[in-house]
């Protein structure tokens, strides 16, 4: 299936797509450079400078690397624990790189999942994720709740013998919005995330809980609303026995009364949509 209206993007979508793919080749030329010894730290900073070299100067959150059983995020309990750590990368380790850059006001935040080698868990995982992304577009579309929607892709998750590992995220989140970010000459971040973006989420949430709607998708009663028009970055992730895998990419939602134009994925051309693809 093809992005709905991928030839004709709206112009105001279109820096969000780029950006995107932008933070999506930062992955596959980061992975290409991983090897044995090198550190999560090591990854972190590797997508850091690649970005920074093509322009970024703002984040909605700094990149994140995660490296054997911590991209399931094996015995996670506080947030600390998911900043990048001295854990090193070993032959068939599996690895996750997240980053969430701004670029020329957009925002995008992705996830990439890999392994130094060959891991056919995690293989196995990638491939399953399909049904998600397809599950989570389809419902969207009939506009069930966002509570609902989470609820079954735990279902599916439990069908297939997985983990619900995005439930280790603060709220347990499966997605929240992202939009436009002012500009600045100097873009300060607190914690790992950006402070406009942060400014940005808080307003949507104040707005939000004024109106009956939330800017984070989770499995509690504030979800519990229809899907609100806007951007998500939408991240199922799955875990098994000390390995995880996710994809994370943008999925749009308009008030259109056309069931292929009230929601669609911003872009099809990206690597885990090319990989399933291939393997068909």
């Amino acid at each position: 299936m093809t992005t709905a209206l991928s030839s004709e993007l709206p112009a105001g979508l279109r820096g969000f797509r780029k950006v995107q793919r932008l933070a999506y080749e930062c992955a596959e030329a980061v992975a290409a450079r991983l090897e044995p010894g090198v550190s999560e730290r090591q990854a972190a900073r590797m997508q850091r400078e690649w970005l920074r070299g093509r322009g970024v100067r703002d984040w909605f959150h700094l990149p994140f690397a995660w490296f054997g059983d911590r991209t399931a995020f094996t015995g996670f309990r506080v947030p600390l624990q998911f900043f990048p750590t001295d854990r090193r990368l070993e032959p068939g380790m599996p690895f996750i790189l997240d980053m969430a850059p701004v670029y020329e006001g957009c925002t995008a935040d992705i996830g990439y999942s890999g392994s130094l080698g060959v891991n056919p868990v995690q293989d196995r995982l990638m491939a399953d994720l399909e049904a998600h992304r397809e599950l989570i577009l389809r419902e969207v579309r009939e506009r069930r709740s966002l509570r609902e929607i989470y609820e079954d892709v735990d279902r599916l998750m439990v069908r297939q013998g997985y983990a619900n590992r995005h439930r280790a995220y603060p709220f347990g989140v499966i997605a929240h919005k992202v939009d436009r970010v002012r500009q600045r000459r100097w873009s300060p971040h607190v914690f790992g995330f950006g402070v406009q973006s942060l400014k940005g989420l808080a307003a949507d949430a104040l707005h939000g809980h004024r109106e009956g709607w939330s800017p984070l998708w989770s499995p509690y009663r504030f979800s519990d609303h229809p899907p609100q028009p806007g951007l998500w970055a939408v991240e199922p992730h799955l875990g098994f026995r000390g390995t995880g895998a996710k994809f994370e990419e943008i999925l749009v939602v308009t008030d259109s009364a056309d069931p292929e134009q009230s929601a669609f994925w911003l872009d099809d051309d990206l690597p885990h949509v090319r990989r399933w693809a291939e393997e068909k």
